[in-house]
């Protein structure tokens, strides 16, 4: 090979190697910000339906009326991957965030106020089988529903992307799946 054209090939190594080092950090943050849009997608499929599955537990009517622990269980298993806990199970629905992806799930009246509320005759935020309890000042109290009264569960989850360039600019991301019936019983 005569000595220009092997000069030649070597430069153009080069300038394709320089070309690479420019692209691939923002071909592979377009890569993992596709795989992490996946993930917030698939969480909220997966809140959606575990949503539904627990508010249909919390309003069926059977022999033995459903409870807090069942509607819990019913999200918990429709909730495949995703971590989930009841720490107030009737409310108040608070703006305070949950733990990096994990999620908190409530069983309240339809539009829970943000307060914790007080034993009265015409709350009905948990489902029938429940018994019923005074607030604790953190947690709202407990009235089971009746007369075919609504029933909302809701579920926070904060989600945390893996990408850590994407993680600072959205470091929590909170999704939000709510369904309402009104009960059987």
């Amino acid at each position: 090979m005569p000595p220009g054209v092997s000069r030649a090939v070597r430069s153009q190594r080069s300038q394709s190697m320089v070309e690479f080092a420019i692209v691939a950090p923002l071909l592979l943050l377009l890569i993992f910000g596709i795989v992490d849009f996946g993930r917030v997608i698939y969480v909220y499929i997966t809140l959606n339906q575990a949503v539904n599955e627990a508010v249909r537990v919390a309003v069926r009517d059977s022999p033995l009326l459903p409870t807090n622990a069942d509607v819990e269980t019913a999200a918990k298993i429709h909730a495949v991957d995703v971590s989930l806990a009841n720490p107030c199970p009737n409310g108040p629905v608070t703006a305070a965030t949950p733990p990096a992806n994990q999620g908190w799930i409530y069983i309240t009246e339809p539009n829970p106020p943000s307060t914790v509320e007080t034993l009265s005759p015409t709350l009905d935020n948990a489902p029938g089988g429940q018994m019923w309890g005074f607030d604790n000042g953190t947690c709202s109290a407990t009235n089971p529903a009746n007369n075919h009264a609504p029933l909302q569960v809701t579920i926070r989850y904060n989600f945390v992307p893996i990408t850590p360039f994407i993680k600072q600019f959205a470091s929590n991301i909170i999704i939000e799946a709510a369904a309402i019936y009104r009960t059987e019983y």
